[in-house]
């Protein structure tokens, strides 16, 4: 069983597989009725994904966008939800954001060749096509030269977090992207953390401004799902969830919408966005937290 709620799903504007048309109508055929797209780093998918939704009406789009963070050991991320996105400042240190994933994976590239899997950037890049390189595009293009048979296998035997061949990001910490959101005046939500095992951060990230724990996830257990919703509830934070679906070629979830999510996880993070006030939208991303 799915749903008809969605708050996580990624297209070709970062390392999904399916340009937003396309993932706008899948998510149709299997009853989305609100899909949140949640590409790293970016918000070009979004113009797109909307104007397609408008054909395939109850479908509604939730602007979003997922950035990536690290911390010692690990990676987390922080989800984004209808902040001010084409605010110049914003857009702007999302496209410092990009380039340092086109950094990442020439250094990608470097590390493999020394671990004797050579690759060529230009592969990796022609997989994106209008998006940004990740990982993901690493991994599909190792299948491809045959070093692995899957992306995920890429993953757990190279480009994991503590993967041979993985090269940290410039740290952007977690508590820099919940405030840089929470600036645009968006909702900040920690995206999936029952897989970076790094609860003792959470307080800190409710002191910085977040606002919701992705609680409904594929990869969570029921133990887990069960213990961020309690969690959610003491800290009073919205309980979301989805697929993180990333399309057909890429491990995870089968489709937009395979993970159920309680309709009211929306209904609540609309009311947390119309209760948020900020500062001028145009301040700059390096400026000072908010209070």
């Amino acid at each position: 069983m799915g749903g008809a709620v969605d708050l996580h799903s990624h297209t070709t504007a970062s390392d999904g597989t399916l340009a937003p048309r396309d993932l706008v109508r899948l998510a149709a055929r299997h009853g989305v009725r609100i899909l949140a797209v949640t590409d790293h780093d970016s918000t070009d998918g979004l113009h797109e994904a909307m104007d397609e939704a408008r054909k395939l009406a109850p479908l509604e789009i939730v602007p979003g966008l997922e950035i990536n963070c690290d911390v010692p050991g690990a990676e987390i991320h922080v989800l984004g939800y209808c902040a001010d996105w084409e605010a110049a400042w914003f857009q702007e240190f999302l496209g410092a954001q990009r380039e340092e994933r086109r950094r990442r994976v020439h250094q990608l590239a470097e590390r493999l060749a020394e671990l004797g899997m050579p690759i060529d950037p230009a592969d990796v890049f022609a997989l994106v096509k209008e998006g940004s390189a990740g990982r993901p595009h690493v991994a599909q293009v190792m299948v491809d030269r045959g070093y692995v048979k899957s992306v995920r296998e890429a993953f757990d035997r190279y480009l994991s977090t503590n993967g041979p061949a993985n090269v940290p990001r410039k740290r952007l910490t977690p508590v820099e992207a919940v405030r840089i959101i929470r600036r645009a005046r968006g909702v900040p939500v920690l995206a999936h953390p029952g897989l970076a095992n790094r609860d003792e951060l959470i307080p800190e990230l409710v002191e910085a401004g977040l606002l919701g724990i992705e609680t409904y996830y594929p990869e969570h257990s029921t133990a887990q799902t069960t213990a961020y919703r309690e969690m959610c509830a003491r800290l009073g934070l919205v309980a979301t969830g989805g697929s993180d679906f990333h399309g057909p070629r890429v491990g995870g979830a089968r489709h937009p919408g395979v993970q159920p999510v309680p309709e009211s996880a929306w209904q609540e993070l609309q009311s947390r966005l119309a209760s948020l006030s900020g500062p001028p939208l145009d301040a700059p991303a390096s400026s000072t937290p908010l209070p």
